[in-house]
């Protein structure tokens, strides 16, 4: 298959930008997808940050505008302000080819004015995260009647801070008759829905299986019964997972190894049946937003549990049947990632192991457990810290107003701000653990679409 960019049906004037830009083979994701896209079809494509999509769906966005209309003929949704700007950037350079052609970014944490000073002039092209964008749709500031390419970029992530509502808001404003293209780094059940509710008829494109076993490293060790929850807590400290999701049977089991670690200095939440349902999104929530390392989680409550990049999987005891122990270990090892899997193993757990073996057809690889060293004094503590703001979306709280309120004037930098998960009274924010103190006290001080709202740390 040819890669070149010019063996695309382009303007000869965008093919010599194109060259001007360096740009002469295609990378796989854009090899895969500009055809598809420039044919005018819907499409649903695999691609993470670096791999050239925002080229990919700037060349496809950019063919059929009109420059004479002024209208906005193609809107680009991101998660953040940071990756707006940068899309934008993109866009600019891309667009050198077309005459005439105004690319405006609208993006919360800037002053809203003169957002609408820009707009009054007309812009062909609109890149902005969803909350500022549904707030000029309201006002009637922005109109999407005249719209031919809706992009959502890194809509995982879009998701994943809370945005699906805003997303589904802007996308009823927009013409039936368009094209969307939706780029995501993962592949969770909330993308697939979004798709079957706005695409039509996609085009699929994924560079990568979402399982490949030889993304796991198995490590199996064996152990006395009495030796699980050292082990498990030696395991942890030699290879300090920023997450890992430790599978044990029974509630009570998870709730000792969980006491047990805690008093070892190791941040641990269980995860199992009788959790009220307030509990258990507040600790999935944790988990997922990465302020939380380490889930101790039975069988049947981990279900569902879609998390990207998970670093680990430790089997506190193997699991009776060897189906089961694929589904454990297939949590980690995904999208790209390489994945680690540690099973304990006791005597009496012998022929589980050797049920292993024989599904797998190759022997298992045993290590022993003084082989486990400490890689660090330092306490095992996750990346990010989670703050619980006292009001949620039946306030009429949305993602945006939290973003805005941390990274406004002279705020945090919107990398240092993870995912946002609200719930009907409570929202949850993620910040960087070096940034948190500055976080908690910023949105203690301030105020959240005008009230000051209790901040707590969890």
């Amino acid at each position: 298959m040819t890669t070149a960019f010019s063996s695309l049906d382009l303007p000869e004037a965008q093919l010599a930008n194109l060259a001007s830009l360096g740009y002469t083979q295609m990378t796989p994701i854009q090899a895969a997808s500009l055809p598809l896209m420039l044919a005018g079809r819907d499409l649903i494509a695999q691609a993470a940050t670096g791999s050239g999509k925002t080229a990919a769906f700037g060349l496809a966005l950019l063919t059929p505008l009109n420059p004479r209309y002024f209208g906005c003929q193609a809107l680009v949704l991101c998660p953040t302000r940071e990756l707006a700007d940068q899309v934008a950037r993109e866009l600019r350079r891309l667009a050198r080819a077309v005459g005439n052609l105004k690319i405006l970014t609208l993006c919360g944490g800037v002053p809203f004015g003169p957002q609408l000073g820009s707009l009054e002039h007309g812009a062909q092209v609109i890149v902005g995260t969803p909350g500022r964008v549904q707030e000029h749709l309201r006002k009637g500031s922005l109109v999407l009647s005249g719209l031919n390419t809706l992009v959502l970029d890194e809509a995982d992530r879009m998701l994943d801070m809370g945005f699906r509502e805003s997303i589904e808001q802007i996308i009823e404003q927009t013409p039936a008759r368009r094209q969307t293209l939706l780029f995501s780094a993962t592949y969770p059940d909330g993308i697939r829905q979004l798709a079957a509710a706005f695409l039509r008829d996609p085009a699929e494109v994924r560079l990568e299986a979402q399982h490949d076993q030889n993304r796991i490293e198995q490590r199996f060790y064996e152990i006395t019964p009495e030796q699980r929850q050292e082990a498990t807590l030696r395991l942890l400290r030699c290879f300090r997972p920023e997450s890992c999701v430790a599978f044990c049977f029974t509630r009570q089991q998870c709730q000792e190894l969980v006491d047990y670690l805690d008093g070892q200095g190791v941040v641990a939440r269980a995860l199992h049946g009788e959790l009220e349902q307030r509990e258990r999104d507040q600790v999935l929530a944790m988990f997922a937003n990465r302020s939380l390392s380490v889930l101790v989680a039975t069988d049947v409550a981990a279900r569902g549990l879609d998390v990207e990049a998970l670093d680990l999987v430790i089997n506190v005891e193997l699991a009776r049947d060897a189906e089961t122990h694929v589904h454990r270990i297939g949590r980690t090892g995904r999208a790209g990632h390489k994945g680690l899997a540690a099973s304990l193993v006791a005597p009496a757990e012998a022929p589980r192991a050797a049920a292993i073996e024989r599904l797998q057809e190759g022997a298992l690889t045993w290590h022993p457990l003084a082989s486990l060293k400490p890689r660090s004094d330092e306490p095992l503590r996750p990346p990010m810290v989670s703050l619980s703001i006292g009001a949620g979306r039946k306030d009429k709280l949305r993602p945006g107003d939290i973003l805005g309120a941390l990274t406004g004037e002279a705020g945090l930098r919107g990398e240092d701000v993870g995912k946002i998960t609200l719930f009907d009274f409570q929202a949850l924010v993620a910040v960087k653990r070096e940034v948190a103190s500055q976080a908690l006290q910023r949105l203690t001080e301030g105020r959240i679409k005008g009230r000051a709202l209790k901040v707590r740390r969890l």
